[in-house]
Protein backbone atom coordinates (compact mmCIF):
# COMPACT_ATOMS: atom_id res chain seq x y z
CA UNK A 1 0.00 0.00 0.00
CA UNK A 2 2.39 2.50 0.95
CA UNK A 3 4.41 1.44 -2.29
CA UNK A 4 1.62 2.14 -4.59
CA UNK A 5 1.12 5.43 -2.94
CA UNK A 6 4.89 6.37 -3.22
CA UNK A 7 5.23 5.90 -6.55
CA UNK A 8 2.39 7.81 -7.85
CA UNK A 9 3.86 10.82 -5.43
CA UNK A 10 6.99 10.16 -7.61
CA UNK A 11 5.05 10.16 -11.33
CA UNK A 12 3.57 13.45 -9.99
CA UNK A 13 6.66 14.68 -8.88
CA UNK A 14 7.57 13.74 -12.52
CA UNK A 15 4.71 15.57 -14.42
CA UNK A 16 6.08 18.69 -12.21
CA UNK A 17 9.54 18.45 -13.30
CA UNK A 18 8.30 17.08 -16.69
CA UNK A 19 10.85 20.21 -18.04
CA UNK A 20 14.04 18.63 -17.26
CA UNK A 21 16.00 16.43 -19.34
CA UNK A 22 16.43 13.36 -19.04
CA UNK A 23 20.06 13.59 -17.80
CA UNK A 24 19.07 16.39 -15.55
CA UNK A 25 17.44 14.26 -13.34
CA UNK A 26 19.82 10.65 -13.48
CA UNK A 27 19.62 7.71 -15.69
CA UNK A 28 18.98 5.51 -12.66
CA UNK A 29 15.23 5.80 -13.07
CA UNK A 30 13.60 2.86 -14.38
CA UNK A 31 12.58 2.63 -18.23
CA UNK A 32 9.14 2.26 -17.57
CA UNK A 33 9.02 6.04 -15.66
CA UNK A 34 11.25 7.42 -18.27
CA UNK A 35 8.80 6.41 -20.57
CA UNK A 36 5.95 8.20 -18.72
CA UNK A 37 8.28 11.20 -18.75
CA UNK A 38 8.09 11.02 -22.78
CA UNK A 39 4.58 10.55 -23.18
CA UNK A 40 4.28 13.58 -20.75
CA UNK A 41 6.05 15.69 -23.06
CA UNK A 42 4.72 14.76 -25.83
CA UNK A 43 0.94 15.12 -24.63
CA UNK A 44 2.08 19.14 -24.83
CA UNK A 45 2.78 19.12 -28.88
CA UNK A 46 -0.36 17.78 -30.29
CA UNK A 47 -2.47 18.81 -33.08
CA UNK A 48 -5.37 20.66 -32.76
CA UNK A 49 -8.32 18.27 -33.14
CA UNK A 50 -11.86 17.68 -32.08
CA UNK A 51 -12.90 18.91 -28.77
CA UNK A 52 -10.21 21.41 -28.78
CA UNK A 53 -10.79 24.99 -27.56
CA UNK A 54 -9.41 27.64 -28.85
CA UNK A 55 -9.28 31.31 -28.34
CA UNK A 56 -10.73 34.06 -30.41
CA UNK A 57 -8.32 36.74 -31.45
CA UNK A 58 -10.56 38.86 -33.82
CA UNK A 59 -13.24 41.35 -32.61
CA UNK A 60 -16.28 39.30 -34.17
CA UNK A 61 -18.07 39.16 -30.93
CA UNK A 62 -16.77 35.18 -29.64
CA UNK A 63 -14.36 34.62 -27.02
CA UNK A 64 -14.03 30.95 -27.17
CA UNK A 65 -14.78 28.35 -29.44
CA UNK A 66 -14.30 24.40 -29.98
CA UNK A 67 -12.96 22.82 -33.16
CA UNK A 68 -16.18 20.23 -34.23
CA UNK A 69 -13.79 19.35 -37.56
CA UNK A 70 -10.19 19.42 -39.16
CA UNK A 71 -11.12 20.26 -42.53
CA UNK A 72 -7.65 18.94 -43.82
CA UNK A 73 -5.55 15.98 -42.42
CA UNK A 74 -6.35 13.06 -40.49
CA UNK A 75 -4.72 14.25 -37.26
CA UNK A 76 -6.03 17.90 -36.78
CA UNK A 77 -5.10 21.18 -37.95
CA UNK A 78 -2.07 22.78 -37.86
CA UNK A 79 -0.89 26.89 -38.49
CA UNK A 80 -2.89 28.36 -41.27
CA UNK A 81 -5.50 25.06 -41.60
CA UNK A 82 -9.14 25.89 -41.34
CA UNK A 83 -11.64 24.31 -38.95
CA UNK A 84 -15.39 24.03 -38.06
CA UNK A 85 -15.40 25.53 -35.05
CA UNK A 86 -18.80 26.10 -32.46
CA UNK A 87 -19.04 29.26 -30.49
CA UNK A 88 -18.73 28.58 -26.41
CA UNK A 89 -18.30 32.04 -24.92
CA UNK A 90 -18.98 35.20 -27.02
CA UNK A 91 -19.31 39.26 -26.41
CA UNK A 92 -23.14 40.74 -25.76
CA UNK A 93 -24.00 42.55 -29.11
CA UNK A 94 -20.84 40.99 -31.29
CA UNK A 95 -21.45 39.59 -34.44
CA UNK A 96 -21.77 35.68 -33.55
CA UNK A 97 -23.45 34.47 -30.48
CA UNK A 98 -23.14 31.44 -28.52
CA UNK A 99 -23.70 27.99 -30.31
CA UNK A 100 -23.24 29.00 -33.61
CA UNK A 101 -21.14 26.89 -36.02
CA UNK A 102 -18.26 28.78 -38.05
CA UNK A 103 -15.24 28.11 -40.26
CA UNK A 104 -12.07 29.29 -38.50
CA UNK A 105 -8.44 29.93 -39.26
CA UNK A 106 -5.62 28.80 -37.22
CA UNK A 107 -3.28 31.73 -37.06
CA UNK A 108 -1.28 30.70 -33.65
CA UNK A 109 -0.67 26.71 -32.38
CA UNK A 110 1.32 25.57 -29.23
CA UNK A 111 2.11 22.75 -31.63
CA UNK A 112 6.10 24.12 -33.24
CA UNK A 113 6.26 24.30 -36.64
CA UNK A 114 9.23 24.11 -38.86
CA UNK A 115 10.49 26.77 -41.17
CA UNK A 116 12.26 26.15 -44.21
CA UNK A 117 15.32 28.18 -43.04
CA UNK A 118 16.00 25.89 -40.20
CA UNK A 119 14.20 27.49 -37.16
CA UNK A 120 10.79 26.56 -35.65
CA UNK A 121 7.78 28.83 -34.54
CA UNK A 122 5.87 28.01 -31.87
CA UNK A 123 2.92 30.20 -29.87
CA UNK A 124 1.85 29.98 -25.92
CA UNK A 125 -1.71 29.31 -27.17
CA UNK A 126 -4.19 28.05 -29.92
CA UNK A 127 -5.84 30.31 -31.46
CA UNK A 128 -8.29 31.50 -34.49
CA UNK A 129 -9.70 33.96 -37.10
CA UNK A 130 -13.55 33.24 -37.47
CA UNK A 131 -14.11 33.53 -41.67
CA UNK A 132 -17.47 33.55 -43.53
CA UNK A 133 -17.84 30.48 -46.40
CA UNK A 134 -15.76 32.72 -48.86
CA UNK A 135 -12.88 32.91 -47.02
CA UNK A 136 -13.13 36.61 -45.55
CA UNK A 137 -12.75 36.82 -41.76
CA UNK A 138 -15.68 38.28 -39.96
CA UNK A 139 -13.92 40.77 -37.77
CA UNK A 140 -12.79 43.68 -38.93
CA UNK A 141 -9.38 43.71 -35.98
CA UNK A 142 -6.77 40.43 -35.41
CA UNK A 143 -4.95 41.14 -32.38
CA UNK A 144 -1.60 39.25 -31.65
CA UNK A 145 0.91 38.17 -33.67
CA UNK A 146 0.53 36.07 -36.63
CA UNK A 147 2.73 33.79 -38.80
CA UNK A 148 3.94 34.58 -42.04
CA UNK A 149 2.97 30.96 -42.97
CA UNK A 150 -0.28 32.04 -43.71
CA UNK A 151 0.65 33.76 -47.03
CA UNK A 152 1.24 30.37 -48.43
CA UNK A 153 -2.11 29.16 -47.43
CA UNK A 154 -3.76 31.89 -49.15
CA UNK A 155 -5.30 33.90 -45.92
CA UNK A 156 -3.53 37.58 -46.75
CA UNK A 157 -6.69 39.37 -45.82
CA UNK A 158 -6.28 37.93 -42.08
CA UNK A 159 -2.26 38.83 -42.63
CA UNK A 160 -3.31 42.52 -43.60
CA UNK A 161 -5.39 42.95 -40.54
CA UNK A 162 -3.04 41.95 -38.51
CA UNK A 163 -1.28 43.92 -35.77
CA UNK A 164 2.39 41.81 -36.00
CA UNK A 165 3.41 39.54 -38.50
CA UNK A 166 5.67 36.75 -36.73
Amino acid sequence: MAASNSSKLFRVGLSILGGLSNNALGASRPSSQLADMDFLSQQTRTFIQMRTNLKVVDNSGAKRVMCIQALKGKKGARLGDVIVASVKEAHVGGKVKKGDVHYAVVVRAAMPRGRCDGSEVKFDDNAVVLINKQGEPIGTRVFGPVPHELRKKKHLKILSLAEQIA
